[in-house]
């Protein structure tokens, strides 16, 4: 892979996540209180942005309650720290099939299907300067759990974001998601600047090998502007590998636990880890302010 490493470098840091993580560290974030507070961290670290989900506050359950996320939002911007705000929409497009000798119906209780618009109700309230757009449908897990998203939601839900004033970050989970986001950006459903996050790593989806690396880095359009991560003890070595292929850095628990093997991380540690790894590769770690700049955003709180 040609080096061409990223000199400003802004981190985003992925505080939480929908994953059954909870019960594997005492540090993932996961009442309202919990996640603004695990944001202002990150964000004191070295974060530019924070990447938010919610959960339920009694069973740390993903959710997708816009009351959960006006909590979070309305704590941090109480706070005296300015970090960007990127809500996940993600949720809503979860379909768990049945076994394979009887996959229809769907597990109704597994499953969380919605409409675009119930996708983006937290974002139309709260207007957020970025929220997700998982560009594409994978298989998630060894079981029967699909993460749903057709090109016509696809579709819908970009127009949405992009008549609501929010700068979509589009998630590519593999190769195919690419050709996809292009596809909406054809279709003048996605605005200049385009954000992009090469999640990396994640099973079933574009592993994270120096070859799959490059080759979806050599597929992006010049202009657009990417982030990549992978997940697990991967995490902090993709620091170093996202800039050195000319993108910017995230981390977070919602990727990954450990700050070193049997060292629980909270998101503040993974965050000054990854913004050490860039320094000491040359690199200078970008503010909020300098990223709403590159990326036409405007401060909503």
């Amino acid at each position: 892979m040609p080096l061409r490493p990223t000199r400003d470098v802004f981190i985003t840091c992925a505080v939480t996540g929908a994953g059954d993580t909870t019960g594997r560290s005492d540090k993932v974030p996961v009442t309202p209180a919990e996640i603004a507070d695990a944001a202002i961290e990150a964000a004191r670290a070295g974060a530019a942005i924070a990447h938010i989900h919610v959960r339920d506050p009694e069973t740390g359950a993903p959710a997708r309650d816009p009351a959960l996320y006006r909590e979070v939002v309305e704590r941090i911007a109480a706070s005296d720290v300015d970090v960007i705000l990127n809500l996940t929409a993600g949720a809503g497009g979860d379909l768990v099939l049945g076994p394979p000798d009887a996959p229809l119906p769907p597990v109704a209780a597994q499953s969380d299907m919605a409409s675009a618009e119930e996708r983006l109700a937290h974002v139309a309230e709260l207007r957020p300067e970025i929220c997700t757009l998982d560009c594409g449908t994978m298989n998630f897990g060894e079981g029967d759990y699909v993460m749903t998203n057709t090109p016509a939601m696809l579709r819908a839900m970009a127009a949405r974001i992009r008549d609501l004033g929010v700068r979509p970050e589009i998630e590519i989970f593999d190769t195919g998601h690419l050709v996809l986001a292009k596809w909406l950006k054809e279709q003048g459903l996605i605005d200049d600047p385009v954000m992009v996050q090469l999640c990396m790593g994640i099973p079933w989806g574009a592993p994270n090998d120096l070859s799959t690396l490059q080759a979806m880095v050599a597929n992006l359009p010049s202009e657009w502007t990417f982030s990549a991560f992978s997940i697990g003890r991967d995490q902090l070595p993709y620091a170093a590998l996202a800039v050195l292929a000319g993108g910017h850095i995230r981390v977070g628990l919602e990727d990954n636990l450990m700050l070193e093997r049997g060292v629980l991380a909270t998101n503040g540690q993974l965050v000054e880890r990854a913004a050490e790894i860039a320094r000491n590769m040359g690199s200078r770690i970008m503010g909020p302010s300098e990223v709403r700049e590159r990326l036409g955003l405007e401060r909503r709180w």
